[in-house]
């Protein structure tokens, strides 16, 4: 078995993983032979660059995978064969030790796969006040913003994507945005224009870049708010007084709220008590992708052996078109 692995700033190998070691860790959680796992780009290259202090290198990656129990978990759950979604590496041979998820018959490992950043996404959903016919603009269209994109859209809302791509833009206008604005073109302006002069209820930053806040809270309408999707990386200095003033002055009073994954327990209880729940959010994702209503066909920019591991990497830190969705099919030698 074999699992990629980071092993200085920007260097990236495939090596033998320990699979006894795999085995023995498992704490009575199923183990997995690893179908397929997908990139998370914004996480895996800011490790990847040597620069997060939880991940220090060398590091085993990964996000998300899906495959087939080869270990039964300790409470019966799962049986041998049985197909699941689980926060894996990426390796042959993963762990199902944060949560398990069974796959809907029929469903590709490599679609059920996107169901990863799909819970990302749904946690700005899941916290913010969108309704039938609001305006919800999404800054960033990567693979969390297009599912964002997405989301708002199945709830109820129009729409407006915002990225500096313009091939990113018309992909989320393929899945389901309303409007496609220029980040480079003044989109305050811009989504003024589209609104009638409201602007939006509901802004979604999902770029992690610290300078696209002060854009964002201001397209915000009245009373509405901004939810931080991404999380913030890198240094950023300006007079902070006019974003607290947004949120603070009327009649604006902008809400900000930070839409991190975790927020939200990994499981509910019997009586459901706890109504979201990581586990929820992924079975109600799996559920989207196998019917088509989550498009995943259209995120897809690479399906690729483990052994491409250098060049996937490479292509998603220096060609941010060409190289999207990508999942890695660990069927293919």
């Amino acid at each position: 078995m074999k699992e990629i692995v980071f092993t200085a700033p920007w260097k990236v190998a495939i090596e033998e993983c320990n699979e006894n070691a795999v085995r023995s860790a498992r704490a009575g959680q199923a183990v997995i032979n690893t179908e397929s796992s997908i990139v998370s780009a914004g996480t895996e290259l800011a490790v990847l660059s040597g620069g997060e202090g939880w991940a220090p290198l060398p590091y085993v990656p990964g996000y998300g995978s899906v495959g087939t129990v080869v270990v039964p978990d300790d409470g019966g759950k799962f049986k041998t064969g049985d197909r699941i979604f689980t926060y894996g590496k990426h390796a042959g041979l993963s762990v199902a030790d944060t949560l398990a998820v069974p796959v809907p018959k029929g469903l590709d490992p490599t679609k059920a796969v996107f169901a990863r950043l799909g819970a990302v996404a749904m946690t700005a959903v899941r916290i913010s006040e969108i309704e039938l016919g609001d305006f919800v603009a999404v800054f960033g269209l990567g693979l969390v913003g297009n599912m964002a994109v997405q989301l708002a859209a199945l709830s109820g809302a129009t729409v407006i994507a915002v990225d500096v791509s313009a091939e990113r833009l018309q992909r989320a206008l393929r899945c389901g945005a309303s409007f496609a604005v220029d980040a480079l073109k003044d989109p305050v302006a811009k989504i003024a224009e589209i609104t009638g002069g409201r602007k939006c209820s509901t802004v979604i930053e999902a770029t992690g870049l610290p300078s696209n806040a002060p854009t964002a809270i201001n397209c915000v309408g009245n009373l509405g708010e901004l939810i931080l999707l991404g999380s913030p990386r890198g240094d950023y200095q300006a007079n902070l007084t006019p974003y607290l003033n947004k949120t603070h002055l009327c009649p604006t009073c902008v809400t900000v709220k930070g839409a991190h994954e975790w927020r939200y327990p990994v499981s509910g209880d019997d009586k459901n008590f706890i109504k979201h729940s990581i586990s929820r959010n992924v079975e109600i994702l799996l559920g989207l992708i196998a019917t088509g209503r989550l498009k995943v066909d259209e995120l897809t920019t690479h399906v690729v052996s483990p052994s491409k591991a250098p060049d996937v990497y490479d292509g998603l830190r220096n060609r941010k078109d060409e190289y999207l969705g990508v999942v890695f099919d660990w069927r293919i030698k």
